[in-house]
């Protein structure tokens, strides 16, 4: 359960020292014996103290209270995310608040550093999709236990009972392999990213029930943990020379499918006559690719405006800060030239 940060004073109080021994303490200066300078910042560090500078600066200038959402995205130049920010920044103005972006760059360090520099910079709630490699979450219990909203988006942390907003990856993937199907595909392969991301546990999970569905064997030799370009270059030409190869390909985003469009092509197949392409965002680059791409919207600005609306509701106090809150947004299937037409 969350629970109130604890104040210099309540230090002070407990340890039985003046509030300014504390404050030297934990700045680590030396007029303070080196025994009780440890005693004091070993009780901060059981506690959760966090320091807060910005408070303090905030009661000298007068101000009232800051109205600023925290948001970490693991690449700010991915279509998507920045499609998200935008929708978090259009909510956010909106209703009167600013928003202080940061990058995880896919480094669970880097994640743990600025979610501690949220901490400590006072934001009023934090927005968060995960590094790819995040498998510890204590940096996002140390936001809920300073009473600080937390909502993730897309890559949601599942050891962390916090509000989310999603796609419904389950349902994206299943219509896109339903499709690849319907239009006449017999052995489709799934490009994904690792299995420890729900987001990819689920648009595996509908990728393989829609298999199942119509009787298709599921061929562990087309999933492959595929997620970027680079990767599709790499990894795409074997498989595409082998005895049994795959005659489309569902990817987890629209980057791998242009990496595998790419790689297609070059080896001498015809899109979508040999090998249909389905990708998952709709970004930009869908539409500057040749032929086209088919690919599932992701709606990253309708998932930005959801994030923060939720974010501000319970800053305000609209809905109660320990309610989870649990929205799901569906995708649509945008049909373009790199697969073929439903058949008759």
């Amino acid at each position: 359960m969350p629970h109130s940060q604890i104040t210099m004073k309540d230090i002070a109080k407990a340890l039985g020292v003046s509030v300014a021994t504390v404050s030297r303490a934990l700045a680590d200066n030396p007029s303070i014996s080196e025994k009780r300078r440890k005693t004091i910042q070993e009780y901060a560090k059981e506690h959760n103290f966090v320091s807060n500078v910005l408070a303090e600066s905030l009661r000298h200038s007068k101000a009232r209270s800051q109205k600023i959402i925290g948001v970490i995205v693991p690449e700010i130049v991915h279509y998507f995310f920045s499609t998200v920010i935008s929708g978090i920044e259009e909510e956010a103005s909106n209703r009167g608040y600013s928003i202080i972006v940061a990058q995880s760059k896919e480094q669970f360090d880097r994640e743990v550093k600025i979610c501690d520099g949220f901490i400590r910079s006072r934001v009023c709630g934090v927005i968060v999709s995960q590094a790819k490699n995040t498998k510890q979450y204590d940096h996002f219990i140390r936001i809920i236990n300073n009473e600080m909203p937390l909502v993730f988006f897309d890559r949601i942390c599942t050891g962390v009972n916090a509000s989310r907003v999603v796609i419904d990856d389950y349902h994206g993937a299943f219509t896109a392999t339903k499709y690849l199907i319907d239009t006449g595909c017999k052995r489709i392969a799934f490009c994904g990213s690792s299995l420890h991301l729900e987001i990819v546990k689920n648009r595996m999970n509908g990728y393989k029930d829609a298999l199942r569905l119509h009787d298709m064997d599921i061929n562990n030799d087309y999933i492959l943990e595929c997620d970027s370009r680079e990767l599709a270059e790499q990894m795409i030409p074997e498989l595409m020379q082998s005895e049994n190869r795959p005659d489309a390909f569902f990817c987890i985003n629209d980057d791998t499918a242009v990496g595998v469009i790419h790689v297609v092509k070059r080896l001498g197949f015809k899109i979508p006559e040999d090998v249909s392409i389905c990708g998952f965002t709709n970004c930009e680059r869908a539409l500057a690719c040749d032929p086209m791409l088919t690919t599932m919207d992701q709606r990253g600005n309708e998932i930005g405006h959801q994030a923060a609306n939720i974010l501000i509701n319970k800053v305000e106090g609209i809905t109660p800060l320990n309610r989870v809150e649990k929205q799901i947004v569906r995708t649509n299937l945008v049909v373009r030239g790199t697969t073929r037409d439903m058949m008759p």
